[in-house]
This record gives C-alpha cells, structure tokens and sequence, in this order.
C-alpha cells in the first residue's frame, strides 16, 4: 500500500492480522480546533497507547514537541512490540489531528509501513463499531531501530537559508488569523504573523469532518496555493503537530517531496532576530 490512509472498513478486515499494531496517538492538549471531548476512553480494539504527549517527543530539548531522537523512538518503538515486520495503523480521538504526527514520526525514523486510520475513532464510533475500555500490552518486545532520514525534517537555519528560494515553498497550517497576525497566539509573549514569503494553508481545509478531504480535492487546494510541482514542501504551524496533516494531504495527493519544520512557529515566533511578516 503507498497511499498513507487506511479506511475503517480495512482496520476491521485486519483487526486479527498477526503483524498489524494499532496506535493511538491522542494527545491531552489540542490546540487549533474545538476538541472532542470524551466522558470516559475509547479505545478500538487491540489498540496500545503510544503515549504521545511523553515518549513520542524529544523533552530535552528546549522546543516544543521536539521531534524525538533515534535512540528514544527506538526504544519507544520496540516497547510498543513493532517489529520490521509489523503494519502500523494509527489513529486519535479527534479525527486526524495527532496521528499524521506520529506517522511522519516514523516515516522520518525510516520505518514505511505505516499509515493512518482515516476519520479515527470518531469515524470508527459513528459507524458503530466495537470499542473497548482499556488499551492492549505489547506482548513482546519489537526489533525496529530508527534511523534519522534528516531530508524528512529541517530546522531554523534551513528554513531561513531558504526564504525567497524557488524550489522550496514554505506552507503554514494554523489559522489565518493567526497567520495574518490578528489573532493573537495561544503561547504567552508570543510573535504573531509568519514566516516571510509562507503560504498559509489551514489544516481545517484538508478535512472533511473526520477524515481527509478525497485526492482530487486535495490536488484542487494544493493547485490553488501556486505551488511548484517539483518544489520541496516544508511544513510548519504553532508546533510542530497540525503541519503533519498538511504532510499526509500532500502524500495523499501524490507530491512526497515534504520536510516538518521541527518547532516551527514557536521557535521562529519566539526568536526576535527572525524576520517576521
């Protein structure tokens, strides 16, 4: 399968498939959209808590949901019983808002067969299927490494050294007040506008409801920002969460040429030496 999303009716065909591992990537904070708020967990069953918000980011590092180290996803990894083997589907409690996050997690730590379950447990919930009240264990330890693929992930100076450049188009996903700077952000003594010469592509517009918007909708809102067809997309938001649904549109319409900006608007909105519009 090269296509990033799996359908819920797939998940349920496979759900006693002996390689495939269910995660859940929610995470507690949810920033950028109303949230679905849950009186007690859900949980599609088999599915193991990968643990988002403690074991998927770097949390020695001074950014704001760091991208983690090859050594912390290898470890988190292999507790999670994956194996090089194993399918990965995952999935969050909001739709897709986390999981395409912990997707381009592996995806940037080498690991391909991974994939995010479309619409998530609401999705799953709405079309009545079964949930259950507790997450699974890993019954065995994983074998998986993780190896950097440092083309999948950029920091400051590079998106600097790229301003203005013609093969690299810079796309921001959070919102256009945000964005344009008349809403101020969520963060205390935070900058507010973008990135000088980005694009501003609010992760809303790739969804329908739960799940990603069908490929030729996709290709219809990429086709309106003016980007290059042969351009690197380098994608960023407040974060370094929500621009990871921007990545999965942008495979799911085909154009894989993509970077997270690890950190993103708060580390370049933090630093007052950086240009700002």
């Amino acid at each position: 399968m090269n296509f990033p999303l799996v359908t819920t009716d797939w998940l349920a065909l496979h759900l006693q498939d002996p390689e495939l591992v269910i995660l859940d990537a929610s995470m507690e904070i949810v920033l950028g959209k109303e949230p679905l708020v849950y009186d007690e967990l859900y949980v599609i069953p088999g599915a193991l808590s990968c643990q988002m918000d403690k074991l998927f980011f770097d949390h020695r590092s001074s950014q704001t949901h760091a991208m983690p180290t090859a050594e912390q996803f290898t470890e988190t990894a292999q507790s999670l019983g994956i194996t090089h083997n194993s399918t990965v589907v995952i999935y969050d409690n909001q739709g897709i808002y986390s999981a395409p996050r912990a997707w381009w997690t592996f995806k940037t730590m080498g690991f391909d067969k991974v994939f995010v379950l479309d619409g998530g447990l609401p999705q799953w919930q709405a079309e009545g299927r079964d949930t259950v009240r507790q997450f699974a264990a890993a019954t065995h330890s994983g074998d998986i490494k993780g190896r950097l693929q440092q083309h999948k992930v950029c920091d400051t100076e590079f998106v600097l050294t790229h301003l203005g450049h013609a093969n690299v188009d810079i796309i921001d996903a959070r919102a256009a007040g945000r964005f344009n700077g008349t809403l101020p952000e969520p963060r205390v003594g935070m900058r507010s506008g973008h990135i000088p010469g980005s694009l501003n592509l609010p992760f809303a517009q790739v969804l329908s409801r739960f799940k990603m918007k069908s490929t030729r909708e996709l290709h219809t809102i990429f086709a309106a920002l003016d980007t290059s067809h042969n351009a690197q997309r380098v994608l960023s938001c407040g974060s370094g969460i929500t621009a990871c649904i921007l990545i999965l549109a942008s495979h799911a319409a085909g154009h894989h040429q993509t970077a997270l900006y690890d950190g993103s608007w708060a580390v370049w909105g933090g630093d007052a030496a950086l240009p700002i519009e």
